[in-house]
């Protein structure tokens, strides 16, 4: 696609790679029939191409208004369309460089300011939304029955094994992971310990960033970028082998440290050596799939029927395909067919509360075909894919590594 970017935009690190991104851009269509706001919405400026026709408008020179910075807002990042386009146009990067332009000349409402810097601020803070959380868990049972399905009953994670094995690998906490889904990041240990692989926690480390990435407060962003790999660097020079995720959303916004981080003096080469070394815990354990199998319960109590949700930030973000389903094959369980597995389930991090029509729309979508295999639990692999499902699911939604902890014999059951 011809661009001429206007002249505050020429000769900038992010006006360089937005016009290399169009460039590449064809404005072939493939990506309509795969975008999910356009499929509920019938409104082309509200698909990838149309996107990146205001944005390319914007950048070269054309003042945006509060319509454009709508459209952007209702895009769910789900990067479908980048593993649809037939270009490989990095739709991302460009809608990241795009947002952000439009916020400096747009601008926010008051309401909308506060209500994502209370997002921003509660969300990214254990301290802050666990206290929130177990505030609304203590009166979840005087709430209505709409309000019940967004509060989780409180979980055990049970234990977490001691680190006792040569091979060690670090995991993120997460932001609202460990209140929400403990059990999660505890199970990923477990099972990971079974295969002789000790899983430690950097306490300096916190939130991904994604959070105030994704809400275009590009500094807090970075900041928080900075603060995980000046916690992480040390364990890395000490031997430490992998950088493991359990949530698909951090695990893509981490592999992207790299790029976001590419024109800073001090922070890019560790950003490189940050995002090479990190994972998701499916990556980790389809290399150990015979330990696996090995270990798994010949019991059929536990080998239920299960529907598989790859999150978006696993399969078009990470271009992480089919490991989940092979290691839950292996360890013995039916997967149901799943129709529109690409399509977006609508939580997209804090779209689902700033979007709520079109993210609720998506979810009930997504959930008739998942539950339309009848399933008896659906399982998936980042924590607001599981929350946000959970909140219109009669059938139990859990992350598939639990599952598979479950499935595993435990080191008490092994005969002596």
């Amino acid at each position: 696609m011809q661009t001429n970017l206007a002249e505050p935009y020429r000769n900038t690190p992010e006006g360089e790679a937005a016009e290399q991104i169009l460039r590449s851009c064809v404005h072939c269509g493939f990506c309509l029939a795969t975008c999910p706001t356009y499929q509920i919405l019938g409104n082309e400026l509200d698909s990838p191409r149309g996107r990146i026709y205001l944005m390319k408008q914007v950048l070269e020179g054309a003042e945006p208004t509060v319509k454009t910075q709508q459209h952007l807002d209702r895009c769910l990042t789900c990067r479908n369309c980048e593993t649809t386009c037939p270009s490989g146009v990095e739709y991302g990067k460009l809608l990241d460089i795009g947002r952000h332009i439009v916020e400096k000349k747009v601008g926010r409402s008051t309401r909308e300011t506060l209500t994502r810097a209370v997002l921003k601020n509660g969300l990214a803070s254990p301290a802050l939304f666990n206290t929130a959380l177990k505030l609304g868990q203590g009166v979840r049972a005087l709430m209505p029955g709409s309000l019940q399905t967004r509060i989780p009953v409180a979980e055990d994670a049970g234990t977490w094994p001691a680190p006792h094995h040569p091979r060690k690998m670090l995991v993120l906490q997460g932001c609202v992971q460990p209140g929400l889904k403990p059990n999660i990041n505890a199970a990923t240990a477990r099972v990971l310990d079974r295969v002789g692989i000790s899983l430690i926690a950097a306490p300096e480390a916190g939130c991904c960033g994604a959070l105030a990435h994704h809400l275009n407060d590009e500094a807090e962003g970075r900041t928080a970028m900075r603060r995980n790999i000046d916690a992480w660097i040390p364990h890395l020079d000490a031997g430490v082998e992998a950088i493991v995720m359990t949530a698909s959303g951090c695990g893509v916004m981490v592999k992207e440290y790299a790029w976001l981080l590419r024109d800073d003096p001090h922070y890019a080469d560790k950003a490189e050596r940050v995002s090479a070394a990190t994972w998701d815990i499916s990556e980790i354990l389809v290399t150990e799939t015979d330990a696996l199998v090995a270990l798994a319960s010949p019991a059929p109590a536990v080998k239920k029927r299960l529907a598989y949700h790859p999150p978006c930030t696993l399969q078009h973000g990470q271009k992480l395909t089919g490991d989940v389903e092979s290691l839950l094959t292996h360890a013995g369980f039916e997967l149901a067919p799943v129709a529109e597995k690409h399509l977006c389930c609508g939580s997209a991090g804090t779209y689902s509360i700033l979007q709520p029509e079109i993210s609720n729309a998506l979810k009930i979508r997504k959930l008739e075909h998942l539950q339309a295999g009848a399933p008896e639990i659906i399982v998936t692999a980042n924590i607001g894919c599981l929350t946000h499902l959970q909140s219109g699911s009669a059938v139990p939604v859990k992350h598939w590594i639990e599952i598979l902890d479950e499935a595993l014999v435990r080191p008490s059951d092994k005969p002596s």
